[in-house]
């Protein structure tokens, strides 16, 4: 018996939670994004081949997908949801410290997959708890959440490159960790004590915590669900399109069309920039007018213009092309989540989140690596005809979900 609980509206002192949670949530992208740009650098020092290049970020993800599921387990479980989101975000920026050291590609491979650990985390708990606190708004809230990411991705190539300009890689990824290690800090102080039980737990309505035995009791029917199938398919398949874009499209810029580390920060954070203002405004129409519909359209634009693009190789127009991309290829990341969150058990919202992104994660792990294998055998170009292609395939498992999928309470 499916059982409607009343959440109460959110207070000031929420939003306030919710938009240091987003500030966390940009540093979490701020260090992949940063390292995307150090990409073309760190291959050239090292002599590295495009599939070489892809392997890296393999690693990264597919220590994710392995991560993303005990991550889910541990924030349904044993909750103190501030606390997971510090340590998530030390964990995502001190290997990037680490790298500042390394001269052997082994010892590189090793600190991106401790990345792909600590990102793990991040997504389970930050989401479901934005969800629960509001759940008549959730594409919207979701979407502002992910802007803070968009933040992260937009204004790390500007900086790190006009940093590389002055600076070596190798010190830049050595005063990056500071940032994140501030705002680890203030989530351990001000969201420390958040957590599943008590009055703390009732204040920020993120529900009622449960048992290890009832947690598993409650996972048969999570992975029955049909939404969870269908949705973390299509992003698996989505994540593809976007982790191979961000690994090559600096090396396409940088190599193929002779940009400055300046330059293809610009054209990246005119890629994040985009995206942006796509995310709010995906969420909105999500909320209002369903989210197949801004899922299909998103999906199918972002094919259209990866074929403009590889059509367009070493012309201007490629550049434009990728504001473009940007505004439709990020703009459904919330519109997923909050369609997620809706078809599956809210007691398991960390759990499903986890499953999402260990799904997108085990996308992204192969793409880089397919994705070099094209390059190196057919040239760079046509990595973006097999980006659309998987785009495509993403938005065909969007067909079969239905329009209205209720979850149990």
């Amino acid at each position: 018996m499916s059982v409607a609980v009343p959440v109460p509206e959110a207070s000031r002192g929420s939003f306030r939670e919710m938009w240091l949670i987003t500030l966390g949530h940009s540093l979490t992208h701020w260090y992949p994004a940063t390292f995307y740009l150090l990409l073309p650098i760190i291959g050239k020092e090292l002599g590295l081949s495009y599939s070489q290049i892809g392997l890296i970020m393999t690693c990264q993800y597919i220590a994710g997908a392995v991560a993303n599921i005990p991550g889910g387990v541990l924030v349904d479980t044993v909750g103190r949801k501030g606390v997971l989101m510090a340590v998530s975000l030390f964990w995502v920026g001190f290997p990037y410290l680490l790298m500042g050291f390394t001269h052997s590609y082994l010892m590189l491979l090793g600190c991106v997959a401790l990345v792909g650990f600590g990102n793990s985390l991040w997504h389970p708990t930050a989401i479901p708890t934005l969800a629960r606190r509001f759940p008549g708004r959730m594409g919207l809230v979701l979407s502002l959440h992910g802007m803070g990411g968009n933040v992260g991705d937009a204004i790390a190539p500007i900086v790190v490159g006009a940093l590389l300009a002055v600076l070596s890689w190798r010190e830049v990824v050595i005063l990056n960790v500071v940032p994140g290690l501030a705002i680890a800090l203030l989530l351990f102080v001000y969201l420390g004590t958040l957590r599943l039980g008590g009055k703390e737990r009732e204040a920020s309505g993120d529900g009622r915590t449960q048992s290890l035995a009832e947690y598993f009791r409650g996972v048969p029917e999570l992975f029955r669900n049909r939404g969870l199938i269908l949705l973390s398919t299509s992003s698996a398949f989505r994540a593809m399109t976007q982790n191979a874009l961000l690994t090559f499209l600096p090396v396409f810029l940088a190599y193929e069309l002779g940009y400055s580390p300046l330059w293809v920060g610009a054209c990246m954070f005119a890629l994040q920039a985009a995206g942006f203002a796509a995310s709010p405004v995906a969420g909105h129409l999500s909320d209002r007018m369903g989210r197949k519909s801004v899922m299909m359209t998103s999906m199918a634009m972002t094919a259209v213009v990866l074929v403009f693009m590889a059509l367009a190789g070493k012309s201007l127009a490629f550049v434009l092309f990728i504001a473009v991309l940007g505004f439709f290829l990020y703009a459904i990341r919330p519109v997923m989540q909050a369609w997620l969150l809706e078809t599956t058990p809210k007691n398991m919202g960390g759990t499903s989140i986890g499953v999402l992104f260990g799904a997108q994660a085990l996308g992204s792990s192969i793409s880089p690596l397919l994705g070099g294998l094209i390059a190196d055998q057919f040239g760079l170009v046509a990595t973006f005809y097999f980006l659309a292609g998987t785009i495509v395939v993403a938005n065909l498992f969007i067909l079969f979900m239905p329009r209205t999928e209720v979850a149990k309470a």
